[in-house]
C-alpha cells in the first residue's frame, strides 16, 4: 500500500509542477513576471484592493517577493500603497494597473472560470472539498515537523 501511495504522491506532485508551469507560460505571453500576476491576480480576486499581508498569505509569495515586486509594480504607476490602520497598508490598483489586470490576471481568471463552469457541480464541490482536506492535513501534520 505504502508503494501506491508513494506513487500518487508522484503523480500529485507532477500535476502540481505541471499546472505551475502553465501559468509561469500564461504570466511570459502576456508579458509580465510572475510575481506581478501573482499579485495583480489577488488584488483582482479581491476587487481592486487587497491588504499586504493577504496578498502574502493568499499569494504563496515570500514576503520579500511581494515587497520587490510592488516597488517595481508602483514605480511603474500600476499600483500604490495606502494606510489600512496603523500597522496595515492596502495595496491598490490605478487606473493604469487596473488596465493591465484586465490584460492579464482577469483573463486567467475567465479561463478558470470556464474551466469550472464545464465541470459538473458535483465534481466541482468534490474537487475543492478534496483539496481543502488534504490542505488542511498538511498544515496540521506539517507542524510535528
Amino acid at each position: 500500500m505504502e508503494y501506491n501511495l508513494s506513487k500518487v504522491m508522484k503523480r500529485c506532485n507532477h500535476l502540481l509542477g505541471e499546472i505551475d508551469a502553465v501559468y509561469h507560460e500564461i504570466s511570459l505571453r502576456l508579458g509580465i513576471s510572475d510575481s506581478a500576476m501573482a499579485i495583480l491576480y489577488t488584488i483582482c480576486d479581491n476587487g481592486s484592493r487587497c491588504l499586504l499581508q493577504d496578498i502574502c498569505r493568499r499569494s504563496g509569495l515570500s514576503k520579500q517577493t511581494v515587497n520587490s515586486a510592488i516597488r517595481k509594480l508602483e514605480s511603474q504607476k500600476i499600483l500604490y500603497l495606502e494606510p489600512a490602520g496603523s500597522k496595515s497598508k492596502n495595496v491598490c490598483l490605478t487606473e493604469a494597473g487596473k488596465q493591465l489586470a484586465r490584460q492579464t490576471a482577469m483573463k486567467v481568471i475567465k479561463i478558470e472560470n470556464d474551466i469550472f463552469a464545464s465541470w459538473d457541480e458535483k465534481d466541482v464541490q468534490k474537487y475543492l472539498e478534496l483539496t481543502e482536506a488534504f490542505l488542511i492535513g498538511l498544515r496540521d501534520r506539517s507542524k510535528d515537523l
